[in-house]
């Protein structure tokens, strides 16, 4: 049998801080394996269940819970203990009767809140990019990495709301004057403003939005924005 490569761990004082684990445990902790989100903009569904949530109380709890298929994200039964959930997932704990949505909060990048059933199968997604491919298709990227081929009226930087786990684009929220959005990282990360202003980039200066929060203006990169409504949220978010 091939071995996966890479390490199947991390030193404690190297994981990041949403992750919730204690710094003065054992040396080292399960890490992210290469998946839909970044490594360092993710949680390992073993770690979730364990540190986050605190619904298990050891990593032996934790593998006989993700093994058993008692854990889905984004409506898919995940079995690996270093399967990454990351921004807007849903995370389902069959049996436990809950479900949750990871979200940035108080300058924290991921922080689970709890959801009801029927937002269970809706998420937001922002398009990263947009393609032609064959037979003159137009092949959508999302920011947790999956994919879909739809002829729907969107540009990279708008948000969809999602249908899962079948991937349904069910509504388009515009990344444009007006929009309310939501801050996704740094120390602002969990606000919403409203864009009063859209910057385009050039070859060396990203684009940008001026952003009206908590009664002041800020300008920063569109990467780190999420447009979520006109006037609230089309899903929960907090």
């Amino acid at each position: 049998m091939v071995k996966i490569a890479g390490s199947k761990k991390l030193k404690r004082q190297m994981a990041p801080l949403f992750w919730g684990i204690t710094r003065k445990d054992k040396r080292f902790v399960v890490t992210v394996k290469p998946g839909t989100h970044p490594k360092n903009a993710s949680i390992p569904i073993s770690v979730f269940l364990r540190d986050t949530i605190k619904i298990v109380t050891s990593l032996r709890e934790a593998k006989s819970v993700i093994y058993s298929g008692k854990i889905k994200v984004d409506g898919v039964i995940r079995k690996s203990l270093h399967h990454g959930a990351g921004l807007m997932d849903v995370v389902e704990l069959e049996g436990a009767n809950k479900t949750y949505r990871l979200v940035p909060q108080d300058g924290t990048l991921l922080k689970p809140i709890e959801i009801d059933d029927a937002e269970k199968t809706k998420k937001f997604v922002v398009v990263k990019s947009k393609t032609t491919v064959k037979n003159g298709k137009t092949q959508l990227g999302f920011h947790d990495g999956k994919t879909l081929l739809d002829e729907t009226d969107v540009s990279v930087g708008d948000t969809c709301v999602l249908q899962i786990p079948d991937v349904k684009i069910l509504s388009v929220i515009k990344l444009e004057k007006g929009m309310n959005c939501l801050i996704t990282k740094g120390v602002n990360a969990g606000k919403i403003g409203k864009i009063d202003e859209i910057k385009e980039g050039t070859f060396s200066i990203p684009k940008s939005l001026d952003i009206t929060l908590d009664e002041r203006q800020i300008e920063i990169p569109a990467r780190l924005v999420m447009p979520i409504g006109k006037d609230k949220p089309e899903i929960k978010i907090r």
